[in-house]
């Protein structure tokens, strides 16, 4: 048994740093402890951390089509959360927050193969007509969601109607497009900050 739900659209698509270092004793002054103050007065430098592999990233971000069009952004919600590497986002947001520090903002353009890759001629599926409730007005455009009844659902957008048949395109929607999003670092959870002696 197969149901349908209509969608009005499709779901939108959610440190500090230290410094460490170890200043030396006022109490030593003798000649024999002038060099080791002298050395350990020099201080350690830090760097802001840096994205790796593994972190736990939230990032605000902006995505458009090449034709300027938004098409998600996480304005006016929490900012996107999720392990770097771990295939949560697609691969070339995930490598575009690589060696970013909190408070970075950069734009990057992710092409096709590393987006949603390109159209699946094998993901249209023409669905017999007589199978839509009776009642439901179907249009060219229409974002559905497909049950199969076992707990299965799958996001589809009606391609075209025939007298016999509805094409259903069940690729994802932004598949086939060069994407460009502006991101923001908020925060990286858990790490150090990178030491660097002077």
């Amino acid at each position: 048994m197969v149901t349908w739900i209509k969608m009005a659209t499709f779901p939108a698509i959610s440190f500090a740093f230290f410094l460490a270092g170890k200043l030396p004793d006022a109490d030593v002054c003798d000649a024999t402890k002038a060099e080791e103050r002298s050395e350990s007065g020099k201080h350690k430098k830090t760097t802001m951390q840096q994205v790796k592999t593994g972190d736990t990233v939230k990032v605000h971000y902006h995505g458009r089509l090449t034709n300027g069009e938004t098409f998600d952004t996480s304005s006016g919600r929490e900012p996107l959360e999720f392990e770097v590497g771990s295939g949560a986002v697609i691969k070339g947001f995930d490598e575009g927050v690589m060696g970013m520090s909190v408070g970075d903002k950069k734009t990057i353009n992710i092409p096709v193969e590393d987006a949603y890759g390109p159209v699946n001629p094998e993901m249209l599926i023409e669905y017999p007509k007589d199978r839509f409730p009776t009642d439901m007005e179907i249009e060219v455009g229409m974002p559905l969601m497909m049950s199969n009844g076992a707990g299965q659902n799958f996001q589809v957008v009606v391609t075209d109607i025939k007298d016999d048949v509805v094409t259903l395109d069940a690729n994802h929607p932004l598949a086939g497009q060069d994407l460009i999003f502006e991101i923001e670092l908020v925060e990286i959870a858990g790490g150090s900050p990178l030491i660097i002696m002077p």
